[in-house]
């Protein structure tokens, strides 16, 4: 059990971090790629978005949103979905600290200050480099009005 675990992780990893393309999306969904009209399976081919597209060709395009929110404006329902992604933040970082470390049991006499059983060494830590953050951030937003992209935005 523990070995087919150990095998599936790593497979399990590599099939979750894929990018999803258009194309794959198609490939997905041949019975809704077929009910968009001509111009729309074109932009849909290159992953683009205009004004008119269907929900539906939108989702082809770009995929699934990270969030939606529904509306009204002018007495038209609106929806708005939004594409979320993360960006690497690198920062230099120093840590120095002193403190108790020497978890395990360890030989007598092998750290000062050790209990009966050898745990309790004090240690002196320092640590230098680099430390990458993950920071969520907005790329893109459609405005559907009445089901029909109205607008878009992507971030540059």
């Amino acid at each position: 059990m523990k070995v087919l675990l150990v095998l599936l992780l790593p497979l399990m990893g590599a099939v979750s971090c894929t990018n999803s393309t258009p194309q794959a999306r198609i490939a997905e969904n041949p019975g809704r790629f077929a009910l968009l009209s001509e111009r729309e399976k074109r932009l849909v081919e290159q992953g683009q978005v205009d004004r008119g597209m269907s929900m539906r060709g939108v989702s082809l395009a770009w995929g699934d949103p990270s969030r939606r929110y529904s509306g009204s404006r002018s007495g038209r329902s609106t929806e708005r979905w939004v594409y979320s992604g993360s960006r690497p933040v690198v920062t230099n970082t120093f840590i120095a600290g002193y403190g108790w470390g020497g978890y395990g049991r360890f030989p007598q006499g092998a750290c000062v200050g050790t209990g009966r059983f050898g745990y309790g060494c004090r240690s002196i830590d320092f640590g230098l480099g680099p430390q990458i953050d993950y920071v969520p951030e907005d790329r893109a937003t459609v405005l559907f009005v009445n089901g029909r992209v109205e607008s878009w935005e992507r971030k540059q």
